[in-house]
């Protein structure tokens, strides 16, 4: 079975081929196909998967190319992690939006629905060629902001194209983990948009363990997000939030920190990331040493300026591992490729999951997968504050969507506009403005 993985000199690459090591079971994957843009990256990628493969019986053989085509052809499953401008572009987001007092997070505000705006008519291009290439291939898309690249793509491939992200994982593996319970035998009642979605109870053995939980002052205040958003707000949502709604909640907070951090997010990886390519180029390096050191300070490092805000500090130590986004990816292509049924929170077509939301809105909520793909779960309906949050970030997704096909500014515009973080018309058109002179991608939205 082939995998074919886009934005293959990507630093997270090496997560996926490792959750692949571990799989030695009848139908796994036994060849890996990277492609990127960048020949430097592409090289130094292969040479960690090299490293990690060392003495690994059946590891899967793994080839790089920079021919899109020859990438996907005879591809049974693709996973998309492109960045359309690359960390330099993220940096830039977030400098312009700052620059404007509002907020550049990468999926979340301005910066990401500049990045949006970036990468969609490149998801859209590539969804088009894996439809005329490999149309019987199953994608997984892990590209930001995912689900509104999952929501385009879906207009080509339709439900061959599932969005994974690590946050709500990692979150139900954490609350899970202070209430006691296997996080691989809980029920995780979680709901929301990519990036905006609420953990609304964990159930074992048929009991809702959550309320426990937030009847706890000194089990809230025990890992990331209890921590993050305080407990007296978490027994006011009665829910756990995903991390990123800390943008929402405490937004003044979080722009302040950013704007008085010595670098944003994205300098900060844009920097890391090319010394851990520059040390590539060294005779004698440990290409798996060199990108084990850089992983462990990106994970401790992940939403320190959210942390600041909060007043909380370092992680901990067991926050510090992650959803495992390719894990996900895993078990998703086994259920797929093998039938091995099991649920999973992924990004996918709503259907009639969320009745606030059209059946082709993409939303992330918990997925019964087999043999023929990822089905939504009933959920119960969202409360009203829930449902406000949820309505206008689709419909600012939606404008996007149209804006990148239209070409038009003036939907551009609109976009960012109507985006609860952006409150002002006269901000969203400096924005555009700002958006457009910077990115030669964005060249397209200047009639």
């Amino acid at each position: 079975m082939k995998l074919t993985i886009l934005g293959g000199g990507g630093f997270r690459v090496p997560l996926v081929y490792g959750a692949l090591l571990g799989d030695h079971a009848e139908g796994r994957v036994t060849h890996v196909t990277l492609y990127d843009l960048d020949e430097g990256r592409l090289s130094a990628i292969a040479r960690v998967l090299a490293e990690q493969g060392e003495g690994v019986p059946d590891a899967p053989g793994v080839t790089a190319t920079t021919d899109l085509d020859e990438a996907l052809r005879g591809a049974d499953f693709v996973f998309s992690a492109i960045r359309v401008g690359g960390l330099e572009g993220r940096a830039a987001d977030e400098r312009i939006a700052l620059d404007e007092g509002v907020l550049g997070q990468e999926t979340v505000g301005a910066g990401g629905i500049a990045y949006g705006l970036r990468t969609v008519p490149v998801a859209v291009r590539v969804a088009r060629r894996i439809a005329e290439l490999a149309p019987d291939a199953w994608v997984i898309n892990f590209t930001n902001p995912a689900g509104l690249v999952t929501e385009a793509m879906s207009r080509i491939l339709g439900d061959r194209v599932v969005g994974i992200c690590d946050s709500p994982v990692g979150l139900g593996r954490r609350v899970a983990r202070i209430l006691g319970a296997d996080p691989d035998e809980a029920w995780i009642d979680y709901v929301g948009l990519n990036h905006l979605g609420w953990l609304r109870g964990l159930r074992v053995g048929g009991r809702d363990e959550l309320p426990r939980l937030l009847a706890d002052e000194e089990a809230l205040g025990s890992f990331e997000e209890g921590r993050l958003f305080g407990a007296e707000w978490l027994r006011s949502l009665g829910a756990i939030p995903n991390e990123y709604l800390h943008y929402y909640y405490f937004n003044r907070e979080a722009v302040r920190a950013y704007r008085t951090a010595e670098r944003t997010r994205g300098a900060y990886l844009r920097d890391q990331q090319a010394g851990f390519y520059r040390e590539m180029g060294k005779p004698g390096t440990s290409a798996l040493a060199a990108w084990r050191r850089t992983l462990a300070d990106r994970e401790a490092t992940y939403m320190a300026a959210n942390r600041e805000a909060a007043g909380i500090g370092e992680r901990n130590e067991e926050d510090l591992e992650s959803g495992g986004y390719e894990k996900v990816a895993l078990a998703l292509m086994r259920a797929v490729a093998r039938d091995e049924r099991t649920t999973l929170i992924l990004n996918v077509r709503n259907g009639t999951t969320l009745g606030a939301l059209d059946a082709d809105a993409v939303v992330e909520v918990p997925c019964f997968v087999d043999a023929n793909g990822a089905h939504p779960v009933a959920v119960s309906p969202l409360p009203y504050h829930a449902v406000g949050l949820v309505t206008a970030v689709k419909a600012v997704e939606r404008e996007v969507l149209a804006a990148a096909e239209s070409g038009s500014r003036a939907t551009a515009v609109k976009a960012f506009a109507l985006h609860p973080l952006v409150d002002s018309v006269a901000v969203a058109r400096r924005l555009v403005d700002g958006y457009t002179a910077e990115h030669p991608g964005l060249a397209y939205l200047r009639r």
